[in-house]
């Protein structure tokens, strides 16, 4: 006997959906097409990450070969931040009223063409902190509208993969990154050749999987963009828009602290380039495999990434304090990677159903835009430093994340 598939339920006015031609095809053409799709950005989305986590275990032997400081390092991390936030508050409004592919497809040839700017940027700080900065501009504008992308593609037949599927693409993406690029650091030959080249083949790879992945802005829903529709429901208080954000700074504070803060601030006694970008690789990892978790805590999942930030923040001030107990590094690591893993999940399920459906791009950059403030959170505990001891901001820091947890607790969201 042969089971059939129930029909597609029909999509109310005003819902993002897929192209007339997509809608008139058969319930089993339609399934596979989606399911394709949302892999297929689900890889751009991936190259993406890869691309943007390359640099940070290169940032020793750039470190050795020009001749930086500490601040002019943990300032090569944090420029990336400051394209990415203008970025994403010009790349989601366009995204919502010309489209999403109008937007993602450029970023896929951009961002290959800021690894060739890395490869030109070996012995020039200028060209490397322009490559920087640009990566981080076209970053915003892939991964917020990306993430719209996807989430649409998949929920157009219902399915509730999409948050999940973007939040282990990209936490993937940048785990591998950070491993391919610390591993190549350590021992290639050539490492900031080849690392970038690699990445470019990979580019190549993505732009032929999305490259006929339909649009889901419909031009019913492009006009109404046009109009003045709010970014988030009506009844989305302002309450709730204030623990989601909360909880978006999370998404990189973590990771970021654990990548960037701990490899330079407590250091690795023998191979630092291949150890810092193992542990990059163990951190977003842990991410990637604590994302699709977040329905199993249902209205705790803010509450346990908030849990993750304590013991991992916690952590890093024993290994801080206690430079005999620096194996409690990698633990720490995998709590914070777990952590912002989670957040990031939790965040994109949130925003996917506050957002007002033509809006989900603007939305999904503001969301971002929190998110990319985590990159202050290593910066500052350099900065501070000389008059705040490392393993007291750590304190602080695991401070903050039990407020965190206790915010999260109260709204439920």
């Amino acid at each position: 006997m042969t089971s059939r598939r129930p029909p597609p339920t029909p999509l109310p006015e005003g819902e993002v959906t897929a192209p007339v031609k997509v809608i008139w095809a058969t319930d089993r053409s339609i399934w596979l097409m989606t399911a394709r799709y949302e892999r297929r950005i689900g890889l751009w989305m991936f190259s993406i990450g890869f691309g943007t986590n390359i640099p940070i275990p290169l940032l020793l032997v750039y470190q050795d070969r020009l001749n930086l400081d500490l601040s002019a390092v943990t300032g090569l991390f944090g420029i990336y931040a400051v394209g990415l936030v203008p970025a994403l508050f010009v790349a989601g409004p366009l995204a919502d009223r010309w489209g999403r592919r109008w937007v993602t497809l450029p970023a896929i040839f951009g961002t290959a063409l800021v690894s060739i700017l890395f490869m030109l940027a070996a012995s020039s700080i200028e060209l490397l902190y322009a490559a920087r900065f640009f990566q981080g501009v076209v970053s915003g504008a892939a991964f917020s509208v990306g993430s719209a992308w996807l989430v649409e593609v998949a929920a157009r037949e219902a399915s509730r993969t999409g948050p999940r599927t973007t939040a282990v693409s990209m936490t993937a993406g940048f785990s591998c990154g950070g491993l391919v690029g610390g591993l190549l650091g350590q021992w290639a030959p050539a490492p900031l050749f080849l690392a970038y080249a690699l990445h470019v083949m990979l580019c190549i790879v993505a732009i032929v999987a999305v490259w006929r992945a339909p649009e889901t802005l419909i031009p019913h829903v492009r006009t109404v963009t046009k109009t003045r529709v709010p970014i988030f429901h009506r009844d989305t208080g302002f309450a709730s828009i204030a623990v989601l954000m909360a909880l978006a700074v999370c998404i990189y504070g973590f990771p970021a602290t654990a990548i960037n803060a701990l490899p330079v601030l407590v250091g690795f006694p023998i191979f630092p380039v291949a150890a810092t970008g193992l542990l990059a690789s163990i951190t977003l990892a842990a991410g990637a495999i604590a994302a699709p978790t977040y329905t199993r805590f249902g209205a705790h999942a803010g509450i346990v990434a908030a849990a993750c930030g304590v013991l991992g923040f916690a952590g890093s001030a024993v290994a801080a304090a206690a430079p005999a107990f620096a194996i409690i590094i990698l633990p720490s690591a995998i709590a914070l990677g777990a952590g912002g893993g989670l957040a990031l999940a939790v965040s994109m399920f949130r925003i996917s159903h506050m957002a007002s459906p033509s809006r989900l791009g603007t939305a999904s950059a503001i969301l971002y835009a929190c998110a990319y403030i985590g990159f202050a959170v290593p910066f500052t505990v350099a900065a501070l430093q000389s008059s705040v001891p490392v393993f007291a901001s750590f304190l602080i820091l695991a401070g903050m994340c039990a407020l965190l947890g206790w915010q999260q607790n109260r709204a439920r969201v």
